[in-house]
């Protein structure tokens, strides 16, 4: 008993050194996030990170503000592992690939591709990119809450994208991950229906850097989305500027239908209609009207051969523009926005 009691007094005598112990621990992990956190702040430079904006496949996106300029912008972080590059002389060339590509990506001066205003490696390998901040949606969230689009509003996007990707492609840069989800469109300025492409040159050429592709690979970490790939990059064959127009026959067919050009349960199943399959004619799965000159156009930049399809996107953007009937306005455009969203809002979806 007497044992007992003295161990008892002991433990009561001691206590409080206990729960500082515990308590200090506590702090120190408090005090290890927040550092970790300004670390982070200081290796982006002059941005400050804010709310989370949204979640992707490659990471997070941030709003962000310059400190010097109070100017907002947009923060993605790309995690680590995204690059499948693992550690050592591997991730070192994924870095080296990352900067050149990035570079170029910041040169390109269209306006309708996302202005990149600065990026980095951070010191866990983390890429971060900081670009404008865009109000509105993309053409995945377009179709998702509103339907299948008329087909003169989806000639005024298809045009739009057209000038980004004639630039990009005259610069050397395939896109490689045209969809919907990379296709913004929202106000700026006092214009309305505005389109942005989203993740020029962003980790496309730094996932595999083995060279590596096959379609296996095509259906993990592979540059690209099953449903809008063109089968030379399924294959695992040199790509151009073409099969941006593949992915962009993909992205007209699904803003004219409201569905993907084909449907499969699984990415290898999908990649394999692509290789073999012919695409049912949009007409046929829309209640909308499509003039028959602009289903020509889209089934064209469906071919299965790159040469079969329009030679580059200022070619497919004329073709167009010359499609007959019905041409989409400024006043429509201004219309549907205060109709459908009548209030500015940043874009959740610059997360790729």
């Amino acid at each position: 008993m007497w044992e007992f009691g003295s161990a008892s007094n002991a433990l009561l005598m001691h206590y409080p050194d206990y729960l500082m112990v515990g308590v200090s621990v506590v702090i120190s992990h408090v005090v290890m996030g927040l550092g970790q956190q300004l670390a982070r702040a200081r290796e982006m430079g002059s941005y400050q990170l804010g709310e989370l904006l949204g979640r992707g496949g490659m990471g997070e996106v941030y709003h962000a503000r310059h400190r010097m300029l109070a100017r907002p912008a947009a923060i993605k972080l790309i995690r680590p592992e995204v690059l499948g590059a693992g550690d050592g002389a591997a991730a070192q060339l994924a870095m080296r690939r990352f900067r050149r590509e990035a570079e170029v990506a910041a040169s390109l001066r269209s306006p309708h591709t996302v202005e990149l205003y600065d990026f980095g490696v951070m010191e866990d390998n983390t890429l971060y990119f900081a670009m404008e901040l865009l109000e509105g949606m993309t053409l995945e969230m377009l179709v998702r809450q509103h339907g299948p689009v008329a087909a003169p509003r989806v000639i005024f996007f298809l045009c739009q994208v057209c000038e980004s990707l004639e630039e990009a492609h005259a610069h050397g840069l395939v896109h490689r991950d045209i969809k919907p989800a990379n296709i913004h469109v929202g106000r700026l300025g006092l214009e309305h229906d505005f389109v942005k492409v989203l993740d020029f040159g962003l980790v496309k050429s730094v996932v595999n850097v083995t060279g590596e592709s096959s379609l296996a690979t095509a259906a993990g970490l592979t540059p690209g989305t099953p449903a809008y790939m063109a089968p030379e990059m399924a294959l695992g064959d040199a790509v151009d500027g073409r099969a941006d127009l593949y992915a962009l026959g993909c992205v007209a067919y699904y803003l004219l239908t409201g569905a993907i050009v084909f449907e499969a349960e699984a990415g290898l199943q999908m990649i394999a209609k692509h290789l073999r399959t012919d695409p049912v004619p949009p007409s046929q799965r829309t209640a909308l009207p499509i003039p028959a000159e602009l289903e020509r156009l889209v089934l064209a930049c469906l071919a299965k051969k790159p040469d079969d399809r329009p030679r580059g996107a200022a070619e497919l953007a004329s073709a167009l523009a010359g499609v007959g009937g019905e041409v989409w306005t400024e006043e429509q455009a201004a219309e549907w926005w205060a109709a459908n969203v009548p209030t500015a809002r940043p874009a959740p979806a610059q997360t790729g």
